[in-house]
């Protein structure tokens, strides 16, 4: 009896790891069809934060673009989703300022669980919430900081999501590049 029950086990887990691993698949195909052959910095980047968001559960979005990708990053706020601005809200952040400059400088997401009530609210008409999850992913091209993402959800992202959105800013990263060469093309 024993034996059956992990015979039954493995195979749901097998399951979940299938059908996690499909989706994730599936999902970053979608992804790269949709910001593939894009020639607008701000169309892409809209696109992106809008499509995210309820594929992995986001209230709120905010995408930094690098001015200065030969040099210390210079990031402006090219996007956003569902986003008010406030008076300490930075539209340009530099290296190592802010957890946007902090992940460009190092190279690394950062997440923060158990985000503070007051940090920033999601708003709808209806009301307000605190998110739980905040992260901050820095969008890499051959180890050159393109851009800087950073979400937020009301819910705990999963290991799924997470894995999704470090695989999704590699693809980001070519579409930024392709972009970006394609308009000193154009400059020239």
């Amino acid at each position: 009896k024993d034996s059956i029950n992990e015979m039954i086990r493995n195979l749901r887990e097998t399951t979940k790891r299938n059908t996690e691993q499909d989706w994730l698949k599936t999902n970053l195909a979608r992804f790269t069809r949709l910001i593939q052959g894009q020639r607008d910095l701000l169309a892409v980047s809209k696109l992106i934060l809008s499509e995210l968001a309820p594929l992995a559960a986001i209230q709120h979005g905010v995408f930094y673009i690098n001015d200065s990708p030969d040099s210390d990053p210079d990031l402006r706020l090219l996007a956003s989703y569902a986003f008010n601005s406030r008076k300490h809200h930075n539209s340009r952040i530099r290296s190592g300022e802010t957890l946007v400059g902090q992940a460009a400088f190092e190279k690394e997401r950062i997440v923060l669980t158990e985000v503070p009530g007051d940090y920033i609210q999601v708003a709808s008409a209806l009301g307000t919430a605190a998110p739980v999850n905040v992260i901050v992913l820095p969008v890499l091209f051959e180890n050159q900081v393109k851009a800087v993402i950073e979400l937020a959800s009301v819910s705990q992202f999963t290991a799924l999501q997470t894995m999704f959105l470090e695989q999704l800013t590699a693809t980001i990263g070519i579409v930024l590049n392709s972009i970006e060469a394609t308009m000193q093309t154009e400059g020239l």
